[in-house]
Formats: structure tokens, C-alpha cells, sequence
């Protein structure tokens, strides 16, 4: 593989990505998207990268505003942006003009936001790979409660300490609130593979159930024994995302 360090701009913001191609002509592309509070660098997301290699798919690793390397604050961070970041790396892929197609993965909250995309960008998303996706973040922030931390939904806290010793904004509820993530998921019709532990103690892995029953072409497959991090079952991870890819492209 050669690798590539790649910078995007997104409204003033640089994002820190990782370019990983066979060098061998047009290729798939897979954007390959963190969760909240990870990086780029994070184990289970350079295995996942690997099955995608072996498929003979180019992958673009990104940091995501306000996390690893790229620019904006943790704390400033909100699914728009993410949003935001994801569809400018988009039109960095589609302006290149190197690539057969592109696909989008996410784990987590950056699950939840390769799902948004593909409902905005369906005629450039050619499929999806989804690992624990975090689908119940928006119907949380509308609950009042999230990450251990309640709160009244119609006033929302300037700022709540989360994980990691990290604060977060107001505005990541705010935007949390107004999002539709079903419709995002009806808006889709491409192929979906939907990866989840049936041990995931941050998204229940019934989050993953309920989403493969309303996408028009889902793939579910829920890994005994695994937790969130996809730290037990990491060859039967890289197995069923190899396998997938390679299916979705002989139907081409």
C-alpha cells in the first residue's frame, strides 16, 4: 500500500487523514470515520482499514473536528460539523477523479455520521460499513440524558463534563436534538453492512438491530463475545468486512 498524508480544509478547518491506496489504477475508496473522543490511529479502525486493503479498496483514515490531529476544539464539536467534515472529504475524493466509487465507514458516533451523510449524499455513496453505530445519540440528547449526564431538555447546560476528564458544549445537544436519523436511514438504499458486539455496553447492540430492519438493503451481523472497541473478534471484523466489499464490487 502506498501511504499518504493528507490534509482537507473544511471552512477554515484543516483535517489531519491518512490516504492508503494499492496503486494500481481507479479504485474503490473507503472514508473511514472515527467515533467520540478517538482518532484516527485507534486499533480497530486501521484492522477495519486492512480487511478494506485486502478487498483492494484505497481508504482515507480521518481526524475529525476537534479530535487527534485536526483542528477546532473537543469541546466545540457537534454531529454538523462532523457532518460537515465528511462531505468535504467527499468532494475531495469526487475532485480527484481517482476513484472507481466511494464508500463510507463509521464506528460510533462516527457511524451515526456516515449514516447521515449517505441520506444526504446518496448518489455518491456507494455503500455504507457501520460498526456500533451510534444511532440512540440523537433520541438521547431529546431524552435529557446522555453519557451518565441528565439534564432538562428545554434548558440546556452551557458546557457537561464527560469522559476522559472532557467538557462538552451546549451546542453538541442543540444540534443533537434536531437530527433525524431515521429518515436519514429510509432516505438510503444502497448496501449496508452493520457490524455489532453482542457485549457492547456504550450502544446496545439492539441500536444495530433496529437500523437493519429499516434499511431497504442491510447486512447485520452481531460478533459474539464482542464489546465496543472490537477488541475480541478482530479477524471474524476484518473477515466480514473483506468479504462484503468484495461481494459489493463483483455486482458491479
Amino acid at each position: 500500500m502506498n501511504t499518504l498524508p493528507i490534509n482537507i480544509q473544511d471552512g477554515g478547518i484543516r483535517l489531519s487523514c491518512v490516504l492508503e491506496t494499492p496503486g494500481t489504477g481507479a479504485c474503490p475508496l473507503v472514508i473511514v470515520l472515527h467515533g467520540f473522543s478517538s482518532n484516527k490511529e485507534k486499533g480497530h479502525t486501521i484492522r477495519a482499514c486492512h480487511a478494506m486493503h485486502e478487498a483492494g479498496c484505497a481508504t482515507l483514515r480521518m481526524d475529525l473536528y476537534g479530535h487527534g490531529e485536526s483542528g477546532g476544539t473537543f469541546q466545540d464539536h457537534t454531529l454538523h460539523k462532523w457532518i460537515s467534515n465528511t462531505m468535504a472529504a467527499i468532494d475531495w475524493a469526487v475532485e480527484r477523479q481517482a476513484f472507481s466509487c466511494i464508500y463510507l465507514s463509521g464506528h460510533s458516533q462516527g457511524g451515526l455520521v456516515a449514516a447521515l451523510v449517505a441520506g444526504m449524499e446518496r448518489e455518491r455513496v456507494r455503500g455504507l460499513i457501520l460498526r456500533a453505530p451510534a444511532f440512540m445519540i440523537p433520541r438521547c440528547a431529546r431524552e435529557g440524558s446522555m453519557l451518565g449526564y441528565t439534564f432538562d431538555i428545554h434548558h440546556i447546560p452551557d458546557s457537561i463534563d464527560v469522559i476522559k476528564g472532557l467538557t462538552l458544549g451546549g451546542n453538541y445537544i442543540r444540534v443533537a436534538q434536531m437530527v433525524d436519523e431515521d429518515e436519514a436511514i429510509r432516505r438510503y438504499a444502497g448496501p449496508v453492512l452493520l457490524l455489532h458486539g453482542d457485549e457492547d455496553d456504550v450502544v446496545p447492540c439492539e441500536e444495530s438491530v433496529r437500523a437493519a430492519g429499516m434499511y431497504a438493503r442491510a447486512e447485520l451481523q452481531l460478533l459474539k463475545g464482542e464489546t465496543h472497541h472490537f477488541d475480541q473478534c478482530t479477524e471474524s471484523m476484518e473477515r466480514l468486512i473483506t468479504g462484503w466489499l468484495r461481494r459489493q464490487e463483483d455486482r458491479t
